[in-house]
């Protein structure tokens, strides 16, 4: 699919698979998501720009670089939390925002309880973690208030996707990159990903 990256790393695989395990505990649910998230963010950040700066060595002066734009995170709660902490060891610098987002179950709309955002975000880069891509509504909805609030430059970063997801946030947004552990097969008839690996942010809390 375009702009669309399966991250295929051995160690996301494995640890995809250990998430997906009904047997696998809230705390270790907690432990994997975290590691898979900085795996997956080496990938999210590779196109990020960088330019040329001074640096001196205790030997020297030399040319260095360093990232043209802040970095920007916003996880969108509740399951967002469980990959933000892994990206931001990764990213320490980097400043964050929240979205909380509910889906009606009955209509599978998408609902804000909770916006924060940092400000001029139009100057960033700014990362939106969605760890589950299902019917592509929340995804879609953060993504508009984000574009209302000035920002230009946005990747998707999603621990798995439903093909459905991944053609809803198209439709409004084609050339939003989008990276992903996993493409599955579909939604259920309640909007769930199969296979998937059930509501991660019951998994992660242990609700």
């Amino acid at each position: 699919m375009k702009n669309v990256t399966v991250i295929a790393h051995p160690l996301v695989r494995h640890n995809l698979t250990r998430l997906r395990d009904e047997r696998t505990q809230p705390q270790e649910f907690r432990r994997l998501l975290g590691e898979i998230a900085a795996l997956m963010t080496y990938e999210a950040t590779r196109s990020l720009g960088v330019k040329k700066v001074a640096v001196r060595t205790p030997m020297e002066k030399t040319a260095g670089y360093q990232l043209e734009r802040e970095v920007v995170l916003v996880p969108v709660l509740r399951a967002g939390l469980g990959m933000h902490n892994g990206i931001l060891e990764l990213i320490p610098h980097a400043r964050v925002g929240f979205l909380g987002l509910k889906r009606e179950e009955a209509t599978l709309r998408a609902h804000f309880y909770h916006k924060s955002l940092p400000k001029k975000l139009d100057r960033c880069e700014v990362i939106l973690i969605d760890p589950m891509l299902a019917t592509g509504g929340s995804a879609v909805a953060a993504l508009d208030f984000l574009r209302e609030q000035g920002a230009k430059r946005i990747r998707l970063v999603s621990l798995v996707a439903a093909p459905e997801g991944i053609r809803h946030v198209r439709a409004h947004y084609p050339a939003l990159p989008i990276f992903t552990a996993a493409i599955d097969r579909q939604l259920n008839e309640r909007g769930y990903i199969l296979p998937g690996l059930g509501d991660a942010g019951d998994r992660l809390f242990g609700t």
